[in-house]
């Protein structure tokens, strides 16, 4: 292994001759996340100073929580800039802030999900089908948080459906999950609202994987 100064030098350029950014001609997905804008909210990459209210959206308390918050924050900070710099996709934690106030209400964003994705079946499906155990792999996935004092507003979904319009006209995914838990019947009304199909895990294991969202690009039936 070379770790000489323009052997690390060839070795970057190698690398941006072969993840293209959006500066790219020819190349028309977004390895960046601008701020995304709906009606009433603004996703955007969180900042240092954003730790106060991200303790109060956790409602975490105690100096070991208040470490382990202040560890997230500079890191989502640092892993946005990070992925821009390599031209990495824009995976990671993002600020849900109020329009016009730039109050953080929330976080979301679009993160790795791990399970045995294979092994899942539509909600009441009649006559349930079998399913044999199946390796996990990784899918693009939804997370979602608001402040619990203003839920039941509909930020948490329009904070997902401009998520999902940037991964689907921006990253060009085929399709997006979001994971969630039987009794979270919160998160499970943002998946109809967003239109996904319900399905969950045919096995008892492993314990924590039990509902999945999928929604599909609406444009991927036209380019199938």
């Amino acid at each position: 292994m070379c770790l000489s100064d323009p052997c690390r030098d060839r070795h970057n350029l190698a690398i941006a001759s072969v993840l293209p950014g959006r500066d790219m001609p020819g190349y028309s997905w977004a390895m960046e996340m601008p701020p995304l804008e709906t009606e009433r909210l603004v996703i955007r990459a969180l900042r240092d100073d954003d730790l106060a209210a991200v303790l109060a959206v956790l409602d975490a308390s105690g100096a070991d929580a208040e470490a382990a918050a202040e560890r997230y924050v500079r890191h989502a900070a640092l892993n946005a800039r990070v992925l821009r710099e390599l031209r990495q996709p824009p995976i990671g934690d993002r600020a849900v802030v109020l329009r016009g106030t730039d109050t953080l209400i929330g976080l979301a964003g679009l993160t790795p999900a791990v399970g045995p994705f294979d092994q899942l079946r539509l909600i009441d499906e009649q006559p349930p089908q079998p399913q044999a155990s199946t390796l996990h792999r990784i899918e693009i996935g939804l997370y979602y948080h608001v402040d619990v004092d203003l839920r039941g507003r509909g930020y948490a979904t329009e904070a997902a459906q401009a998520l999902a319009a940037f991964a689907f006209e921006g990253m060009r995914l085929a399709r997006i999950v979001a994971t969630t838990e039987r009794d979270n019947l919160a998160s499970q009304a943002v998946m109809r609202h967003l239109g996904m199909t319900r399905h969950e895990n045919a096995l008892a294991d492993p314990a924590w994987f039990q509902m999945v969202g999928i929604l599909d690009n609406p444009g991927r039936a036209q380019s199938g």
